[in-house]
């Protein structure tokens, strides 16, 4: 039986891009259905942060690049500041899904920021990466412009507050039940192994 796994990330966060390789592994190995969903640590009008402050380099030397090193993922701190908001980015994300490019879509999203240095909060360079992936380059920009799709985004980002109780990402949900932390492959496969044999373990909290 396919067991659904919902996978809350920002594009502005580096441990939604460094948990890319467990999904991945995850869904190579065992019958999952994955759907990535939009949450924004920093909502308009919250202030976004800014890599000159103590707090982003702080991060990234004690947890981001250890983390990387050990991954084998090449990462750098963005130098844009203060960083980007990711509606639009999200907003555009509801058309990679509509054609089924939502994981390739968020995966060059991420590598646009944080290896590319790219404001991935600027029109233009989302309407690159889109494109980069293979979406309409006419529906991107009607996508980045339309309220319908502004409103759905604020449901969304409703929906992970409200009705799931995200509070960081990544934020995976198995089945149901969300986990903390970044999970390795081993212990996502686990979740999976386990909630189908109904054996699951105190790890996983609903």
């Amino acid at each position: 039986m396919t067991t659904k796994i919902d996978v809350f990330v920002d594009y502005v966060c580096p441990f939604c891009f460094l948990v890319e390789g467990a999904i991945e592994e995850l869904k190579q190995d065992r019958d999952v259905e994955v759907t990535i969903r939009p949450f924004e640590l920093r909502p308009d009008p919250v202030p976004t942060l800014r890599p000159e402050d103590d707090y982003l380099p702080r991060i990234w030397k004690d947890a981001v690049y250890p983390m990387a090193e050990r991954l084998n993922v090449p990462i750098s701190l963005p130098t844009i500041s203060p960083q980007p908001r990711t509606e639009k980015a999200f907003m555009v994300l509801q058309l990679a899904q509509e054609n089924g490019k939502a994981d390739a879509y968020s995966e060059a999203m991420f590598k646009a920021f944080f290896q590319d240095d790219r404001n991935i909060g600027d029109d233009d360079v989302v309407v690159d990466v889109a494109t980069s992936v293979g979406l309409d380059a006419s529906e991107v920009e009607a996508a980045l412009h339309s309220e319908d799709r502004r409103a759905k985004q604020q449901a969304d980002q409703d929906y992970a507050v409200n009705a799931i109780g995200v509070t960081s990402v990544p934020g995976i949900m198995v089945d149901g039940h969300l986990l903390a932390g970044v999970p390795s492959a081993t212990r996502l496969k686990k979740t999976v192994d386990d909630l189908t044999t109904g054996t699951a373990t105190s790890e996983v909290r609903s």
